[in-house]
């Protein structure tokens, strides 16, 4: 419980502190959007290709990865499903897919991990199934949405993913941790420190962005997908997760512990930066992400003590 509120807590100060900033316009009104590209087309693929360079690629190879690779598919299917039958469209249900079934691995994951399961690489089968290929997918269905007003030619859409600084940075970090090649100290190093501004940038951008909103889930055009990838987020997910590890995989004891808990972290941070990016779904990723997360505490502390 003690690690659960410790990674918890150190987002809520650093949200914080962006929601401080943005009261006080100290970036000015431009201060979000400078922020969020920054980290969209700078430092997020800085920080994928250093993470996934010196991964141990073989760790996907589990059965928590099938847990999790399922798990995504059949919470995100049961938001598409229900946007299809509604008409939300193709942004703002990639958006929602997302923030149905992508969790939080990295910044509040690998603490979690820590405090929780004792060992922070029980993130990794998710972490790199997320960047590898969850997000190469969402991304290309956003950038192929965004161009569907205009013409271009099928080379084009065919390598619509290696024009994403995103997609790029992952991509470039499996090659080379495939491979086995070293990155040399000089080059490694400075993307390492650039690296190191996404979490904080995202999760201040993120802050900013709640000065002057509304409550989540309150009356307006997103609020039933905003309830419905909340929902599924915090409870559904997992609740498939515990399913299929304990009556399909038939995984018990700690193996059962991290597949749940992982799976019932909240979403992402930074699905709020592609929503961002690509001007579709902004509310529905910021409070779903809110919401998310207000609801993972009692979820993650009631997995812990039942299953831990």
């Amino acid at each position: 419980m003690q690690g659960v509120l410790n990674g918890f807590a150190v987002i809520a100060v650093v949200i914080g502190v962006g929601y401080l900033i943005g009261r006080k316009g100290y970036l000015g009104d431009g201060g979000r959007d400078v922020l969020t590209k920054l980290a969209f087309h700078v430092a997020t693929p800085a920080l994928l290709f250093t993470m996934l360079a010196r991964a141990d690629l073989s760790v996907i190879l589990s059965p928590s990865l099938l847990v999790t690779a399922l798990s995504t598919l059949a919470v995100a299917g049961v938001f598409v499903s229900v946007a299809v039958v509604r008409g939300w469209g193709v942004g703002r249900t990639t958006i929602g897919a997302l923030c149905s079934s992508y969790v939080n691995s990295g910044n509040l994951g690998i603490p979690i991990a820590v405090y929780v399961l004792g060992n922070a690489s029980l993130v990794a089968p998710v972490l790199l199934f997320q960047q590898i290929v969850v997000t190469p997918v969402a991304l290309t269905i956003l950038d192929l949405a965004e161009a569907s007003g205009t013409r271009q030619s099928w080379w084009r859409r065919v390598l619509t993913p290696l024009r994403n600084p995103i997609a790029i940075g992952a991509l470039s970090g499996v090659v080379v941790s495939a491979t086995g090649w070293t990155v040399p100290a000089p080059v490694f190093d400075p993307l390492k420190l650039i690296a190191n501004m996404s979490v904080p940038m995202i999760l201040i951008a993120f802050g900013i962005s709640l000065c002057g909103s509304a409550w989540p889930g309150g009356p307006g055009k997103d609020r039933v997908p905003v309830l419905l990838s909340s929902v599924l987020k915090s409870v559904g997910q997992p609740a498939v997760s515990w399913a299929l590890a304990s009556f399909v995989f038939g995984l018990s004891g700690a193996r059962l512990l991290d597949v749940v808990v992982t799976s019932a972290l909240p979403a992402a941070q930074n699905l709020f930066t592609y929503a961002s990016r690509y001007g579709v779904g902004e509310r529905l990723a910021r409070e779903s992400i809110l919401l998310s997360t207000m609801g993972s505490v009692p979820v993650l502390v009631v997995v812990a003590a039942l299953l831990g």
